[in-house]
């Protein structure tokens, strides 16, 4: 089993789970049809379904060109309102692609109908995956738009950490850089965050996803992750998890991330190039006045 990641959008990733053997695709969240059926063409597959996590559009619009493209296209999810939705799935839920097997996991909050779902392939030593949308992020989570801090403590500590350590997370957004950072605010002496928080930098400095991390690194660097830590308590000056869960997301919602301060000396080569910049558009009667 080959999972390919596809960046999308402005952050979104979609992702290809292609069993190798057979050339057998399965599609997650394609909101960007036309560039997951040149990817498909492209390396020979044949696409027979698409696994939606949600129903915004982000995530789900490109079901509906996909289904006309590939009549016999099977696309599944949770929530009536994912387009072109022919399949609908309930939670534990398995699905068997060939040597692919997929466990769906009702895990409702950012929307009320959210799935994610974990896959393994058959006889493989290879480490399984979870698919998890808008619910689980890299450092962080989703925002509760349809949904409770009790709902988000159950997906999170519940159903998502009831998966094996080694389990590959593949998340909907490349936003692990302003997670990271809140997370330091939360926990600023907690080194796997610093370390990760690096390591993310590097990552997009090279124009690299960071996806996918481990259920293993979540739990060292995830405060949502982390609600029974000392530091994170006192973050929040909350000790009951699900109390903790909400005041995170509440300010994880304030969050902006600080603005990376560049070295002093692009800051005086910026500087005295918007001085010349500026100075090129003077008037002449004030150019002579210097």
């Amino acid at each position: 089993m080959k999972v390919k990641v596809i960046s999308i959008l402005e952050d979104n990733y979609m992702y290809l789970v292609i069993e190798e053997q057979s050339k057998q695709a399965l599609a997650v969240d394609p909101a960007v049809p036309h560039r997951l059926l040149e990817i498909v063409k492209r390396e020979g597959l044949f696409l027979v379904a698409v696994l939606t996590t949600h129903y915004h559009w982000d995530h789900a619009r490109g079901n509906e060109a996909l289904v006309n493209e590939v009549p016999s296209l099977k696309v599944y999810g949770a929530d009536d309102r994912i387009k072109g939705l022919t399949d609908k799935v309930t939670d534990s839920q398995e699905l068997k692609f060939n040597s692919i097997n997929v466990k769906c996991l009702f895990t409702p909050c950012h929307t009320s109908g959210d799935m994610c779902y974990y896959v393994w392939e058959d006889e493989c030593t290879d480490a399984p995956a979870v698919f998890t949308g808008d619910t689980l992020f890299i450092g962080g989570c989703g925002r509760f738009l349809e949904g409770t801090a009790e709902q988000m403590h159950h997906n999170l500590t519940k159903v998502i950490a009831s998966l094996p350590q080694e389990t590959k997370v593949f998340c909907g957004h490349e936003n692990t850089i302003k997670n990271l950072k809140f997370a330091l605010l939360v926990e600023p002496e907690n080194e796997k965050v610093k370390e990760m928080l690096s390591w993310a930098r590097a990552r997009d400095d090279d124009d690299k996803p960071t996806v996918p991390s481990t259920l293993k690194e979540e739990f060292d660097y995830n405060p949502f992750l982390r609600l029974s830590e000392k530091a994170v308590q006192k973050f929040t000056e909350k000790m009951e998890p699900v109390e903790v869960m909400r005041v995170l997301r509440k300010e994880m919602d304030k969050f902006k991330k600080p603005k990376e301060r560049l070295p002093p000396q692009a800051m005086l080569a910026l500087q005295w190039g918007l001085l010349m910049s500026s100075k090129d558009h003077l008037s002449p009667a004030i150019k002579d006045s210097d």
